[in-house]
């Protein structure tokens, strides 16, 4: 068991959130009134993901998407206010980090999507270093046959555009909403980018350049960070852990 400071101090030590110029806030972002017996870790701050906290007897959330973000509507009103009824309620502490969750070089979203797929970084590129660059498996002949890896690893369908024949022997990688990060990328002299979403310029720049994008679905790409961070600080401050999936198409 341990009180909320301690945990928001090990989560902040582990995250260094101060490295990090972010869209919203890190850290602890509502303050229950309970000691942290269980944590629990999810992707985000959703409503289904609070109340199957509540119903496993949570003490603390941890999340990557959180409840506030710059320039958002400021007023507690509907969604946002029955989340934090939810919370304020029941008294459960929660704790989000944004990109410093996607940066930890071991724990992090980008590192854990590189170990479950098989990729090791040996490089970093863009905007604050988060996305990753490393060898492809030998066994990935072509874009298509990492589209097919990655869709029997994340359990989900992948958008693949770029040229079918080109081999993959780099590939560069970002979770989430990183489809800004391609061009960077191909600067890198990857054959393949690896992230959650595409949008319509990056599906014109794959068949220019010939490099692969592969959108992977932003919640697939990004459902393993949280989880590794909350049973590593679980463990280091002896508290029980368990990570709770919440279904996303997305």
């Amino acid at each position: 068991m341990t009180d909320a400071k301690t945990l928001g101090q090990a989560l902040d030590a582990l995250l260094q959130p101060e490295r990090f110029k972010d869209y919203g806030p890190n850290g602890l972002q509502v303050e229950g009134d309970r000691e942290v017996r269980l944590l629990v870790s999810g992707v985000t701050a959703s409503r289904a993901l609070i109340e199957a906290a509540i119903d496993a007897e949570a003490d603390a959330i941890l999340v990557h998407h959180g409840l506030f973000w710059r320039g958002q509507d400021g007023r507690v009103t509907g969604w946002m206010r029955e989340r934090l009824r939810l919370l304020l309620t029941h008294g459960v502490h929660l704790f989000a980090y944004h990109l410093p969750l996607d940066a930890h070089a071991e724990l992090g979203n980008n590192a854990q999507l590189g170990r479950v797929l098989g990729l090791q970084a040996d490089g970093r590129f863009g905007d604050q270093d988060l996305g990753c660059v490393g060898q492809a498996h030998q066994a990935w002949a072509n874009p298509q046959a990492l589209a097919k890896h990655v869709t029997n690893v994340l359990g989900r369908a992948v958008t693949c555009v770029g040229d079918a024949t080109r081999p993959v022997r780099r590939v560069a990688w970002c979770t989430g909403g990183a489809q800004g990060y391609f061009e960077a990328a191909i600067a890198q002299g990857v054959d393949a980018f690896i992230t959650g979403e595409i949008s319509e310029p990056q599906a014109h720049l794959a068949r220019e350049t010939g490099v692969a994008f592969l959108a992977c679905g932003h919640h697939a790409t990004e459902r393993y960070g949280a989880p590794a961070v909350g049973a590593h600080i679980a463990q280091q401050l002896g508290v029980q852990h368990r990570f709770i999936e919440i279904d996303n198409p997305a």
